[in-house]
């Protein structure tokens, strides 16, 4: 394993952050992982930086912190990003119901033990390595990290192409382009549209059912290979 994993570090004493450091870069070491790590003292100091950067993948967030904690921190990541792997570290177990509210990983409390970060770290990169890759999507003013698995079709309107997920991204990019950043799961139905075939319910000779209960129209002569596309990944 030689993959890097942008980790953010956010507690607002020094010498935990510190020591929250030290260990994930022994786990690092030991597990052939190269670190990004990025340490800040305050959750808005995160979100400053998070609105030029938002490609952190995992986040360690202490809870009681200034005037924005934790908990509140994570609920304004999640409002664009649903990849990241959340851990939390409080010395309280009062706030582990509102983890459930942000998807959080897990929650250790303090004082934090070496071999419990790192089998929670061991989880956050398998979680990361088979569902979380995300597309890194502007539309409307924002950057948005969407999780591909999400995705159900993507379809050229005009000059736009429209990401169909949690809710529709309208981006200025070719369908191929796109088409280059997804995997296996995803297949190309003639010139105008891509399909996740994991999301897929039915396919008639006409049209394309997901499990949302949306259709896109089956070009024609598509049947039998949108078919066997499915069959053999499956």
């Amino acid at each position: 394993m030689s993959s890097v994993y942008k980790i953010a570090i956010c507690d607002d004493t020094e010498i935990d952050r510190n020591f929250i450091k030290d260990i994930v870069t022994d786990w690092a070491n030991k597990s052939g992982v190269k670190p990004d790590i990025h340490m800040f003292s305050s959750a808005e100091e995160f979100l400053f930086e998070y609105e030029d950067c938002k490609d952190y993948q995992i986040l360690l967030l202490d809870i009681e912190m200034g005037q924005m904690d934790g908990v509140s921190l994570a609920k304004e990541l999640r409002k664009t990003n649903d990849s990241a792997q959340i851990v939390f570290i409080t010395g309280y177990s009062d706030y582990i119901a509102e983890g459930y509210e942000v998807s959080a990983l897990h929650y250790l409390m303090k004082p934090v033990r070496e071999e419990k970060l790192s089998e929670v770290l061991d989880r956050a990169v398998s979680k990361l390595g088979k569902d979380e890759k995300a597309l890194m999507l502007e539309s409307g003013g924002e950057t948005n990290l969407v999780p591909i698995y999400r995705i159900r079709f993507i379809d050229v309107r005009g000059n736009y192409t429209t990401v169909h997920a949690d809710k529709e991204y309208t981006i200025k990019k070719t369908l191929s382009d796109e088409e280059k950043e997804l995997d296996e799961r995803f297949y190309r139905v003639g010139r105008s549209c891509i399909v996740n075939l994991t999301q897929i319910s039915k396919v008639t000779k006409t049209d394309i059912f997901f499990n949302s209960g949306e259709t896109v129209p089956l070009p024609r002569g598509s049947y039998e290979k949108v078919n066997r596309a499915i069959i053999e990944f499956n």
